[in-house]
């Protein structure tokens, strides 16, 4: 078995939970040590990150935006009532895991997607793994789940256990849940135009799930997927402009929301799925360029409606309009008319590209970068002190709970390891599971969602010395609050802030 040093992991975080592992491992039991094992397997594998949401959300679709190839069922069938893990491979295949833990390798469909028949028995099935060699897989494995608010008990209780919603009698996790959440790392949760009370429980107990002592950050993002849906009329301050009300409604969202999810970005998935992942081509651009030549009047009545859009009598071929709907819907339509307007001549691949930006991708694309990829070893070396804190304690002796205790209380110590105790503190404001003035909630998130010490400080653009100071004045303020003011238990996280600032003054004067 590799050791701890021959292993690749995310950053010294992880490296350094790794290093914690085996050496606990001879000092435990026997099956103590094949669960760090386990825990040293995780460590090493990419970020696991969960797509979950509604029935009809738009999950699949984003999915295959995510990964950059039409992958993932979007019909319903009986893929979409499992969940699927997407991961990188060296050869592409789909592998069915049965409950009893067998696999059955199934056939890709005449489209390269996973089939919709599995032509096996579905309630025997645990989940999908279906291996790709999009580069996308090298470090994120995205989890597709199905959809809450469905008419199948089965299919929403997985998705539930995954987000950690499944409860005993006890209202304590279950195992199932409890190992589903282990794989789950982080969320991306996909909401459409008004956010419900299911919503907001799925990831309520996403967080909580992860809110342990040592389980670390925030790590949910939401996105209003079908952002070109929304009537700009309803939105204040959005006049006709569809995609403004778009921003402002995710803005609201994103107040219900938070502190479960770090933000709320508008997104068109079909738009995205259609530009990212091969499914425009020359031929759609030949047929845009013949809609944009239709007299202006033609044009706004087939923009009108789908209906319209299918059915009205004009040059273009009623079967090619219905493609493009298809994979554009009237938004992405209008967006392409625009385009080719402004710019006759413009290629199939640029307006490939304009589709792309119009869809709100690089933005969901970038945040994920920020909040998940750039924080990726403290959100992995946070879920691997949780796992192993919940090892020691299900073995049921005293001395061994103890010596892990000591020994994470050992590496917790170390000014290297700090950011874990900040990604705990800020995990427990956001679980609310510690009460903090709203003020106060907000710096402690901000301190602990960046690594740019402006963003941390809230003073981006300012000359290191404005940094430098504004960071000892707020260590000095935490430490006065965590003596004066606090309760016992906010004052443990205004020891946990006082201390970041302080090695970020540190860090800042030294540098």
């Amino acid at each position: 078995m590799s050791t701890a040093s021959e292993q690749h992991w995310p950053g010294p975080l992880s490296a350094a939970v790794a290093r914690l592992c085996t050496g606990l491992q001879p000092q435990v039991s026997e099956q103590t040590a094949a669960g760090f094992a386990e825990v040293l397997r995780r460590l090493s594998a990419p970020l696991q990150v969960a797509v979950a949401g509604r029935i009809k959300s738009g999950k699949s679709t984003l999915v295959n935006a995510l990964i950059g190839r039409r992958v993932a069922p979007t019909d319903v069938g009986e893929c979409t009532r499992l969940v699927t893990r997407f991961q990188y491979g060296t050869v592409d295949r789909v592998e069915v895991v049965f409950r009893d833990g067998s696999k059955q390798a199934v056939p890709f469909d005449a489209d390269g997607g996973i089939p919709a028949d599995l032509g096996v028995d579905i309630d025997q099935v645990s989940h999908l793994e279906a291996y790709l060699t999009n580069a996308v897989l090298r470090d994120l494995t995205v989890i597709d789940t199905p959809g809450l608010g469905s008419m199948d008990a089965a299919s929403v209780a997985r998705t539930e256990e995954l987000l950690g919603a499944g409860k005993d009698e006890d209202g304590e996790l279950d195992p199932v849940s409890r190992n589903a959440v282990a794989g789950a790392e982080a969320v991306l949760y996909v909401v459409t135009q008004g956010v419900r009370a299911d919503d907001e429980h799925a990831l309520a107990s996403f967080t909580a799930a992860t809110a342990s002592r040592e389980a670390g950050p925030v790590n949910a993002i939401a996105v209003l997927n079908k952002a070109d849906t929304i009537e700009a009329s309803t939105v204040d301050g959005a006049g006709d402009d569809v995609w403004k009300a778009a921003t402002l409604l995710a803005e609201k969202q994103a107040e219900l929301l938070k502190p479960k999810v770090a933000d709320v970005l508008p997104v068109i998935g079909l738009l995205a799925e259609t530009a990212e992942s091969g499914g425009f081509t020359a031929a759609d651009a030949e047929a845009l360029r013949e809609l944009a030549k239709l007299d202006e009047a033609t044009r706004e009545t087939l923009l009108m409606s789908a209906d319209l859009f299918t059915s009205w009598e004009c040059d273009v071929p009623a079967g090619t309009r219905s493609r493009i709907l298809e994979r554009m819907d009237l938004y992405g339509i209008r967006c392409a008319l625009e385009a080719i307007d402004a710019d006759p001549e413009i290629t199939a691949g640029a307006l490939r590209r304009r589709l792309l930006d119009s869809s709100g991708l690089a933005s969901v694309l970038q945040r994920l970068d920020t909040v998940f990829r750039a924080r990726a070893d403290g959100i992995k070396a946070a879920a691997g002190l949780a796992s192993v804190t919940a090892l020691s304690h299900a073995s049921g002796d005293p001395g061994e709970r103890q010596r892990v205790h000591d020994a994470i209380e050992v590496l917790l110590a170390k000014p290297e390891a700090h950011q874990l105790r900040v990604l705990e503190a800020l995990t427990l404001v956001a679980a609310g599971a510690v009460t903090m003035p709203p003020d106060l909630a907000e710096e402690v998130m901000r301190v602990g969602s960046s690594t740019d010490a402006a963003e941390q400080l809230g003073l981006p653009g300012r000359h290191r010395k404005e940094l430098t100071d504004y960071a000892l004045e707020r260590a000095n303020w935490w430490r006065s609050f965590s003596s004066f003011g606090a309760t016992p238990a906010q004052g443990r996280i205004a020891h946990v802030v006082h201390r970041a600032y302080f090695l970020l003054w540190q860090q800042l004067r030294s540098g």
